[in-house]
């Protein structure tokens, strides 16, 4: 073909637009440790850049940037306890709407020479975080505070489904006056089974792997400054749900309330079937 031997060996350059590309993702990948390559696609999409994600696989596999693995979870649910317990009552539900059905869960977070508490409500339809507190007991106080920011915030109407644990942070007569005073119906995991309260372990999870363990707590305050703005401004406001179609909790009900219809991944979508 007349051509000299280099032409056959030459690697062309990269683009100025891939190193713009692998920048970004590095940035994102910064920001969002856990951030897999879907989640990335999904986040480069809604910024207006068209990839494919098998490129995005490439880049951060070229470059490290491989999502972290999480730490073991460990268990706070006490379940040894003379209070009632009740049914669950979201098996098999098909979750349409907000407030339908509201999960709470509670964990643990390390700092320097003690443990730390977090009581989270999460509206089960849009992920979003509505209640939470933090304490260094773990009791029917800290659930409870959890609760009633809940409730402050949505005013929620009667019948809304309350599912937990068997905790007896959750159990308790306290608790549950307030649950039968705003007109929950209560519901309840089965005793040692994390899958019935799929969500809320979801997001102990995320809360764990994407904000607890890169930072390093030293004292209460820390927790106490931190948290609520990783709720409230990252999980809540920024960070992806593959189950909302790649959208934040806060923006899926901004959509929803809106009446608009949305498209989200074939057996992902908590509204797949609307």
């Amino acid at each position: 073909m007349s051509l000299p031997r280099s032409s056959y060996y030459h690697t062309p350059a990269k683009s100025d637009a891939d190193e713009a590309l692998a920048g970004r993702i590095e940035q994102i990948a910064e920001e969002y440790e856990k951030y897999g390559y879907r989640r990335m696609t999904a986040q480069l999409h809604r910024e207006g850049i068209g990839v494919n994600h098998k490129k995005v696989s490439r880049i951060m596999r070229e470059r490290g940037l491989k999502a972290k693995q999480t730490r073991r979870y460990v268990k706070t649910t006490d379940s040894n306890h003379p209070y009632p317990v009740f049914p669950n009552l979201i098996k098999g539900l098909q979750v349409t709407a907000i407030n339908q059905v509201w999960v709470a869960d509670i964990t643990y977070i390390r700092i320097l020479t003690a443990f730390v508490y977090l009581a989270v409500i999460l509206d089960l339809c849009s992920r979003k975080a509505i209640g939470y507190a933090i304490s260094r007991n773990i009791d029917t106080a800290l659930s409870l505070e959890a609760l009633r920011m809940a409730i402050q915030a949505r005013n929620p109407p009667d019948g809304v489904i309350h599912h937990s644990d068997q905790g007896v942070q959750y159990a308790a007569h306290d608790y549950i006056d307030v649950l039968r005073e705003h007109k929950f119906q209560i519901s309840m995991s089965r005793k040692g089974n994390p899958y019935d309260n799929a969500a809320a372990e979801s997001f102990m999870k995320t809360l764990k792997s994407e904000e607890v363990y890169l930072w390093e707590y030293r004292i209460f305050e820390d927790v106490l400054r931190r948290i609520p703005y990783f709720i409230d401004q990252v999980y809540n406001q920024k960070r992806l749900h593959s189950s909302l179609g790649y959208r934040p909790p806060n923006e899926f009900e901004t959509i929803l309330q809106g009446g608009i219809r949305i498209w989200t991944p074939p057996g992902k979508s908590i509204l797949g079937h609307l």
